[in-house]
């Protein structure tokens, strides 16, 4: 690294502490949120089902279950492995700020014995929160099972879940989810609420989220299961539904976009076992596998079980019919193009860059999401007067805790009324003042609403723009990078870094108002 680069980045790290860092940003979702204060109180009514039927509780209430026989295709292997050995390694869990140079120094070893170690593909990208083995204490090192859990478009909020009504379905069976109350971000919400914000959010399918919460808790089937404080297992302080289910689909998020995006090859079991993903799953299943080897107190032989056929699939399987039924493949078509987009705000005005590539939604989605200030000279959360615009024409299809979608007149589904289906974008951290309402038709360069902190945490007046197609994050530093007004996205190897270019000019993301970042439409 030249020391122009290397003073570059440290510049780029010391910044994101100030007032103006933006560590983290939201998703919302494909289908609108009823706001918590208008929310309708469904009482849970007695379960219509026969405890007794094989046949899947959703089919049981009226819905029709795809039907689906015989068995999922293998993968063509993603990648290599060679047979499970037992090795001497430790683990460390990476924290902001840190690279592998850092890491490696640490513990006295070098950068290339932490790839081979961690089998990295691209060992410029490692996130806050990764495990990575380090030279140690004895490990052991396996090959995970090669049973396909469910299919990619069942782990994200895709073209499978249209029409799906969670609350709906969880009323119906009366189960403990129904009755739940709790305080989020300041708003009271029940459980049904919950669920779907945290499937909004994070793109995950809610119809998965359901299975993790029957299959860890009993809290969609049953009204009065065991009370647990660790109700999916995150342990630590993690407590209440909305943070328990955020954990869960950060990390089925981090499995499914680390496998398909980041190169990410395995994790750790505990502090006893390596599990490298068998190289013929798909991602969704890697996905799913990441989860459950993170509960409190899981052992290999456990997730062994949680992850075959009589694990986390026959919940789901139980609940919904066999989880293939829904797959809509490919996700990302072959030919895929991504629709060119204008900046989000009025033509004439200055905005600075301030967020390069980072996740959609928490540290385990793609980085799929760039951040913007508008002009001024206050930094933090401060109300503003500047307006945030569409980038596309298209329909406003959620607007609410922050959040603005738009679903894209292109592509599969044209604004079809469901981020799921085709090209969507979101617009995030705009005031609840002068927000746009769901349902209206929007032009390119039509005012959303202002830039400020609302929605998930910030601490910096901003907005998030992140794009997905069928309810998949798309990367802004992959090979469908942002077109704004000409401008095209790319990353520098570290979450928020990144550049800006167009034509023969370059603008870097910078944690403050200078010219380096400066972008005028």
């Amino acid at each position: 690294m030249s020391h122009y680069a290397a003073l570059r980045r440290l510049r780029f790290i010391l910044l994101l502490g100030l007032l103006l860092a933006l560590p983290a940003c939201v998703r919302p979702g494909p289908r609108p949120i009823i706001p918590p204060e208008t929310t309708p109180v469904i009482q849970p009514t007695a379960p219509l089902i026969d405890p007794t039927s094989a046949a899947p509780l959703s089919g049981q209430l009226g819905t029709p279950v795809p039907d689906y026989t015989g068995q999922p295709t293998p993968d063509a292997a993603h990648y290599e492995v060679a047979p499970g050995t037992t090795g001497t390694a430790g683990t460390h869990t990476v924290a902001a700020g840190e690279s592998l140079g850092t890491i490696a120094a640490r513990y006295n070893t070098t950068v290339a014995e932490l790839i081979a170690l961690n089998a990295l593909t691209n060992p410029d990208i490692i996130t806050p929160g990764q495990q990575l083995q380090v030279p140690g204490v004895e490990i052991q090192r396996v090959v995970g099972p090669e049973f396909k859990i469910l299919p990619d478009s069942e782990l994200v909020y895709g073209p499978g879940a249209a029409g799906f009504d969670a609350r709906a379905f969880v009323t119906a069976l009366g189960g403990r989810l129904v009755s739940h109350q709790e305080t989020v971000e300041g708003q009271s919400m029940d459980g049904p609420a919950i669920l779907q914000l945290v499937a909004d959010r994070h793109s995950v399918s809610p119809r998965l989220l359901l299975a993790v919460l029957e299959h860890r808790a009993g809290w969609v089937t049953q009204a009065g299961p065991p009370e647990r404080a660790d109700l999916l297992g995150a342990g630590g302080d993690v407590t209440g539904l909305y943070r328990q289910l955020s954990w869960a689909a950060n990390l089925l998020n981090l499995g499914f976009y680390g496998r398909a995006d980041g190169g990410l090859r395995g994790f750790n079991l505990g502090e006893t076992t390596q599990v490298t993903f068998a190289p013929t799953i798909n991602h969704g299943t890697a996905g799913v596998q990441r989860l459950l080897g993170a509960v409190a107190g899981v052992t290999y032989d456990s997730w062994q079980r949680d992850t075959g056929p009589d694990g986390l699939y026959a919940t789901y399987v139980r609940l919904f019919g066999n989880p293939f039924g829904y797959a809509h493949e490919p996700l990302l078509p072959a030919a895929l193009v991504a629709p060119p987009l204008e900046l989000p705000w009025a033509a004439g005005e200055t905005w600075y860059f301030t967020g390069g590539p980072h996740g959609a939604w928490n540290s385990g989605s793609a980085w799929g999401a760039l951040d913007f200030v508008p002009p001024g000279e206050q930094a933090g959360c401060i109300q503003t007067d500047a307006w945030v615009t569409a980038m596309a024409p298209g329909v406003v299809v959620r607007s609410g805790h922050g959040a603005v979608v738009i679903d894209l007149d292109t592509g599969e589904g044209q604004a079809d009324g469901y981020a799921g289906t085709g090209w969507a974008v979101t617009s995030m951290h705009l005031e609840t003042r002068d927000r746009i309402a769901a349902g209206t038709r929007v032009a390119t360069g039509d005012r959303l609403g202002h830039p400020s902190c609302e929605g998930g945490f910030s601490n910096g007046t901003h907005v998030h723009v992140v794009r997905s197609y069928n309810g998949r994050w798309i990367s802004a530093d992959g090979d469908l990078p942002f077109d704004m007004s000409g401008w095209l996205s790319s990353g520098a190897g570290a979450e928020y870094d990144g550049y800006l270019t167009r034509d023969s000019v370059t603008k870097e993301a910078c944690v403050c108002r200078e010219d380096v970042n400066a972008v005028t439409r």
